[in-house]
């Protein structure tokens, strides 16, 4: 792959990407501790200043939305996740931990949660209890809210229902027995139903505010929550402020006495600001000095849970053909795409479902477990090609084309992918580069041949990953349906033994390798810089930024 070489090594470095999921936005940053940032000048902030003990972030962007079930996304559930506080947290092991309830219990049969809440108060000092809960979640499923998270609540029995206004909000079995007591039953045993109670998306909302104002969560003035912080200012479109909760229910243990998130959307800006002690945190290392600061140590590089792949359209020509679907696949080499294209040591995507998910019972990895279904095999790749072409009596392939959202990262993936397909296929690719939103749109009405796409789940298990292909999941946007594949899913749903729903899905995700409407990239993670005045923030691969026990020198 001379040629090849040569494009990548001349290829400026590719820049970390904001990726566009289920829930679109930048990977989370992860757990410290990182090594010390490069230039860090002495802080000039008097020792007792308060200003010096506040950590110094950038969120990018706006939040879509501080409403729980409404801002769907990174930006917004980075933020919420220290604002506010669902039943249960993931700590930094990805481990179910309490948070406003303090224990709870399930019935024999996996189907009926019972949450006992702890005394603990909203950030305007009432009392927050299960009523809230049940008017959260009961809200976040009302057909007239239109949240984009509601599909997660599917797993509660009448939810769905009520959700596709087929059934009544009555009927959605969430109820508060008492001001402490939450009782929810699902329509099937799901193992992952306290892992789902950690998602913004589940979080309470203070029922006399939300019935009073429907606009709480759009300004500071208004906004009432229950986490760790308090938002305390908010300029729209340039920074937010939060400082501790004195009403938070463990304020005791809470080490930071506020942050400040920047939205800054330019990573030299970003890095300016970084070396100038502005922030604290970077969230992407500068394409033009990433090669010195990966080679100096001084960038802080954590695994996480996601995916970069592309889609086939197989109701389009060429790749109505399975064959040729996996030949073009299997002509990427993803070893080469990680290492000299991205350069920020991701794992080459050898399957769709990434690392950091556990397997049955928690032990082991899901990746691990499952091993590598996908690999770069040129010869391979050109006999299913010819294969395929034979199938679909071609004696030259039909014009293919690759539609990718714009930006760095994403260009000189497909540009190596070009490359990849001309050595090994002899197939010239055309290009085809747009915004995001119009890709989106493209890929839901299947108007596209191979696009650009990515994964990051919304909780951590990995049926997650693979319920979106399902025929009926509006997410699949392939056109691909496989009777096997979505009987083996809603198996998975329904099976109470996790053992063998495990199994289940990893047969499932054979069958998606093998009928390839998809060619797995390369799994996330995390590349940052962090001062060394700073230590203890925390997040897992699948959770988001906890602020709780950071410690700003």
């Amino acid at each position: 792959m001379k040629k090849l070489s040569t494009v990548l090594l001349s290829a400026s470095l590719a820049v970390s990407m904001l990726v566009a999921g289920c829930s679109s936005g930048q990977p989370a940053a992860n757990n410290e501790s990182a090594p010390p940032a490069a230039n860090n000048q002495p802080n000039t902030t008097a020792p007792g200043d308060q200003a010096a003990k506040l950590l110094l972030l950038n969120n990018i962007k706006e939040p879509t939305s501080l409403d729980p079930p409404i801002g769907f996304d990174e930006p917004s559930y980075n933020i919420l996740n220290n604002l506010m506080e669902g039943l249960t947290r993931l700590d930094e092991n990805q481990k179910i931990q309490p948070a406003a309830a303090s224990e709870w219990k399930v019935s024999e049969d996996g189907k009926t949660y019972t949450f006992t809440l702890r005394d603990s108060k909203w950030s305007n000092g009432d009392p927050v209890t299960a009523h809230d809960f049940e008017y959260a979640w009961k809200r976040m499923l009302d057909p007239a809210l239109a949240s984009p998270a509601s599909f997660l609540a599917y797993i509660i029995e009448g939810a769905e229902a009520y959700n596709s206004g087929k059934g009544k909000v009555e009927d959605v079995k969430v109820k508060a027995l008492d001001d402490k007591t939450l009782e929810v039953v699902l329509a099937q045993p799901a193992s992952w139903t306290l892992l789902l109670a950690s998602n913004p998306a589940f979080f309470p909302v203070n029922k006399a505010t939300g019935e009073k104002d429907p606009k709480w969560a759009a300004e500071a003035a208004t906004f009432v929550g229950n986490g760790p912080f308090k938002l305390t200012e908010w300029t729209h479109d340039s920074e937010l402020k939060m400082m501790k909760n004195e009403n938070y229910w463990d304020a005791a243990n809470v080490t930071l006495a506020g942050a400040v998130w920047k939205m800054i959307d330019d990573e030299n800006t970003e890095y300016q600001m970084f070396t100038n002690e502005e922030l604290h945190r970077t969230t992407t290392v500068p394409a033009d000095m990433a090669d010195q600061l990966f080679k100096e140590g001084k960038v802080y590089v954590k695994d996480g849970a996601g995916t970069e792949f592309y889609r086939f359209n197989v109701t389009k020509e060429p790749f109505d053909n399975a064959n040729i679907r996996k030949a073009f696949s299997m002509a990427i080499d993803r070893q080469t795409l990680v290492d000299l294209v991205l350069m920020r040591q991701q794992k080459p995507g050898t399957a769709f479902v990434s690392f950091g998910l556990p397997d049955a019972n928690g032990s082991g990895d899901f990746r691990q477990v499952g091993g590598e279904l996908v690999k770069f095999d040129a010869a391979e790749a050109k006999k299913l090609l010819e294969q395929g072409m034979k199938e679909k009596g071609y004696t030259q392939l039909p014009e293919v084309t690759l539609t990718y959202r714009s930006g760095t990262a994403n260009e000189k993936t497909a540009q190596a992918a070009q490359e990849m397909w001309k050595q090994t296929l002899g197939v010239d690719v055309k290009l085809q580069k747009v915004e995001g939103k119009v890709l989106t749109d493209m890929q839901k009405q299947l108007q596209y041949q191979i696009a650009r796409s990515s994964w990051l789940p919304d909780f951590g298990d990995a049926i997650n990953f693979l319920d979106i292909f399902q025929s009926k999941s509006g997410s699949n946007r392939t056109g691909w349906k496989n009777a096997e594949y979505d009987k083996l899913i809603e198996g998975a749903y329904k099976e109470p033994d996790d053992a063998k729903r495990m199994q289940m899905l990893h047969d499932a995700e054979k069958v998606l390798v093998n009928d390839a409407p998809i060619a797995p990239l390369y799994f996330y993670n995390t590349s940052l810089l962090s001062s060394d005045k700073v230590s203890g923030i925390v997040s897992s691969s699948l959770s988001y930024t906890d602020l709780r026990k950071a410690v700003v020198k």
